[in-house]
């Protein structure tokens, strides 16, 4: 009985005497990079022509697609576990503000570029904008279409939110499922809006103004495209019954990072599309 009394106090003293959840050693941050790194290596590879960046590409994105379908499986293994504390839980929310705020940083760069060569007369540029031979991107087309895509999304997902709070589950796992279901549809537009522009010959080598515009809008089509993932993931959750509605930081994780995605699109079809893509002007006393 004594033998039993010390063994129950020494493992009493052996728990965690704080509210943080320590990881064991993860290979993912690693394997994470690893994958980016051979993404965008492949990539740029492939853009100047040889013929092995295809490949080393479709490898590092097939890499990216693993590493997050694993990560994300380990941490809610963690989760269902019952590792992780209202401190835990806090802090995460913490770090995906502070993630989000360094992605306004990331695409206030794009815009930035967007409106030097725009904005600040040209000593080495052309002398209207968009460049002569640059064909005007028609803004109340396809990304009008796209934008009201994404706004919808952003109803949808609220919408989900709304049903899990209130314990509806039926109505999460259908606004869910409609929520990523738009989101392909925007990624599927945006690529034969790609594919119908190249045809014209507006090429990611036409000046600052093809650099800005297929950076900005194709990183955020791959941030639509990890959003409708983070997302796609919360759905099965859903559909499994593991969405609680006293906790759920990984669905307010992916809402918050899906109207982070809305809100840069919107910055993106009123400056990019609409204001510098379907006005044409020249430099005044420039000929």
């Amino acid at each position: 009985m004594a033998e039993a009394t010390h063994a129950g106090a020494h493992a009493a003293h052996a728990g965690p005497k704080h509210d943080y959840y320590l990881v064991d050693p993860s290979p993912w941050p690693l394997a994470g990079s690893g994958a980016a790194l051979a993404l965008t290596a492949g990539g740029v590879m492939w853009m100047h022509g040889s013929g092995a960046g295809g490949y080393l590409a479709l490898l590092g994105f097939a890499g990216v697609l693993a590493t997050m379908f694993l990560w994300f499986r380990d941490v809610l293994k963690e989760a269902y576990a019952g590792d992780y504390s209202e401190k835990v839980a806090s802090m995460l929310r913490i770090g995906m503000v502070l993630f989000i705020a360094s992605e306004v940083l990331f695409f206030f760069a794009f815009f930035w570029a967007f409106f030097w060569g725009a904005l600040v007369p040209p000593e080495i540029f052309p002398t209207s904008w968009p460049p002569e031979g640059i064909e005007p991107i028609p803004a109340f087309e396809i990304p009008f279409l796209n934008t009201m895509i994404l706004l919808l999304s952003g109803c949808t997902v609220t919408w989900a939110h709304h049903g899990l709070v209130h314990g509806d589950n039926e109505t999460t796992k259908k606004a869910l499922t409609l929520t990523v279901a738009l989101g392909i549809l925007f990624l599927s537009l945006q690529v034969y809006e790609y594919i119908h522009l190249v045809h014209l010959g507006m090429t990611i080598d036409k000046g600052i103004f093809g650099s800005a515009f297929y950076m900005a809008t194709g990183f955020h089509g791959f941030h639509v495209f990890v959003g409708a993932t983070f997302l796609l993931v919360c759905t099965v959750r859903a559909y499994r019954g593991r969405l609680n509605k006293d906790r759920h930081v990984g669905f307010e994780a992916a809402a918050w990072y899906w109207h982070f995605v809305d809100v840069v699109w919107l910055f993106l079809f009123v400056c990019v599309y609409w204001w510098g893509g379907s006005l044409f002007w020249t430099w005044p006393g420039i000929q």
